[in-house]
């Protein structure tokens, strides 16, 4: 879902880390993000198109087109039996204008992303998951909603103070700034990247909103991030795709996070985050009413809360190195979410793994993946769908009345993901849900996958 995204944040952080090793008088291998998940951007299909992209290089303007496609199939389990093959794809442009060059203001730059979405194909919606619940996860985590194109960002930044604070406003996203340690490359979105996604107040990739935000390097390793961004839950609808207004915004989000990139484990790369968000927009209670009852038969309603915070944190460490290249070895991955239960009906999520990047001599840019991710729902979430089933006066699973009472899912995937040339991968996966939704009514399901990268 973020695949450009990330490949620009990973040519930041490989042109920081070389500064930095510069900067000290040490021995210490540079810090680099090739195990981890950040491989810098490869050459693409369309090579220099006829010198077109040298020139545009030469004047600071810097891109990276792609094109991603998702297909999952129900092999077997889930709420619904029937076969079905779901595809999806995307394509993204992510770019940047230099105007350091230009201005001479340190680190000036104009940055953007524009995302095309296709088909409204979601196996998640339409096969796994039992429809009278909240989803917890998707089988093509790159699911947008049927075919649109939107402005995912379009913002100013630059630095100061020798460039150890970086300032960034404008119509932005999280994912410029916030909770970027693990990369997306799994299929099921729950193993894709963090887990600050499912505070449910900001979103992801292609979505838009207004804001501002600084990071500082306290140290060459530890950088802190905060800033004040729009809280508009109207940010996802087809509406917003292209709009600059703030109509329909309930208030500000303020990010504050902790990002330490370092080599203190066997002089091997890792990188760590704790972040919290807190928002004062108005946020619905999921149980409670207005005088003290349940809100599903409360006169006035479900109580509203003036605020909610949501808590994320994790790592990417890279754990072995092959003998002969660095760029090869083992990694392992963790990140955690923590939510007011009150407002947010996933109380919390984890998901953990590992990579290992270059696994067989023969195919040393190949990648293999094992993750595992588990949801918990909200106390106040299943007290609800109880006091629903009270008032239906509904006792039987099968009832079309009856809702389910969701307890924990679980989610794990396995892929291989080959390079067939520098600028396209395959990656074929499988995909195991238990209690899809968290409702243990719904059968185990077994989803298979296939992934295709392609860079322009």
């Amino acid at each position: 879902m973020i695949l450009a995204a990330l490949w620009l944040t990973a040519s930041s952080a490989q042109a920081e880390a070389l500064q930095s090793s510069k900067d000290q008088e040490t021995s210490t291998p540079q810090w680099q993000g090739d195990v981890l998940g950040f491989e810098p951007p490869q050459a693409g299909l369309l090579g220099d198109m006829l010198g077109i992209r040298p020139i545009f290089e030469d004047h600071g303007f810097h891109y990276n087109l792609g094109y991603l496609s998702q297909t999952s199939y129900n092999a077997g389990g889930g709420y619904n039996h029937d076969k079905q093959v779901s595809y999806i794809d995307q394509f993204a442009l992510t770019f940047s204008q230099d105007l350091e060059m230009w201005t001479g203001i340190p680190d000036a730059a104009i940055e953007g992303n524009i995302v095309n979405r296709n088909h409204d194909n979601n196996l998640t919606r339409d096969r796994l998951q039992d429809p009278r619940v909240n989803p917890t996860d998707l089988s093509q985590e790159s699911y947008g909603g049927q075919s649109i194109t939107r402005l995912g960002w379009l913002t100013f930044s630059r630095s100061f103070m020798d460039r150890k604070l970086h300032w960034r406003v404008g119509m932005m996203n999280k994912v410029q700034d916030f909770d970027q340690i693990i990369p997306c490359d799994f299929q099921t979105l729950s193993l894709c990247g963090g887990k600050s996604a499912n505070s449910l107040t900001w979103y992801n990739w292609n979505v838009h909103y207004w804001g501002t935000t600084l990071q500082y390097k306290l140290t060459d390793e530890l950088t802190l991030k905060t800033g004040v961004l729009e809280q508009n839950p109207q940010a996802p609808s087809r509406s917003r795709a292209w709009s600059w207004s703030t109509k329909g915004s309930k208030g500000i989000l303020v990010p504050v996070e902790l990002e330490l990139k370092t080599q203190a484990v066997n002089q091997l790369p890792g990188v760590y985050n704790l972040g919290v968000l807190y928002t004062n927009a108005d946020q619905q209670d999921l149980y409670e009413g207005v005088s003290g009852g349940p809100g599903a038969s409360d006169p006035n309603g479900y109580r509203s809360h003036g605020n909610t915070w949501f808590l994320y944190t994790g790592f990417n460490q890279q754990v072995t190195r092959h003998q002969d290249d660095a760029k090869r070895g083992l990694s392992v991955f963790y990140s955690l979410g923590l939510a007011d239960q009150r407002s947010n009906y996933m109380h919390y999520s984890t998901a953990t793994g590992i990579r290992y990047r270059g696994l067989f001599d023969a195919r040393p840019d190949d990648w293999l993946g094992l993750g595992v991710s588990l949801v918990k729902l909200s106390d106040h979430y299943q007290d609800n769908q109880r006091y629903l089933n009270q008032l239906s006066n509904a006792t039987d699973y099968q009832d079309p009345n009856y809702h389910p009472v969701p307890g924990h899912s679980v989610t794990a995937e396995l892929y291989y993901r080959f390079k067939v040339t520098p600028w396209m991968e395959l990656q074929p996966g499988l995909q195991y849900w238990h209690h899809a939704g968290g409702v243990s009514e719904t059968q185990d399901a077994w989803v298979t996958a296939l992934k295709t990268v392609v860079t322009f």
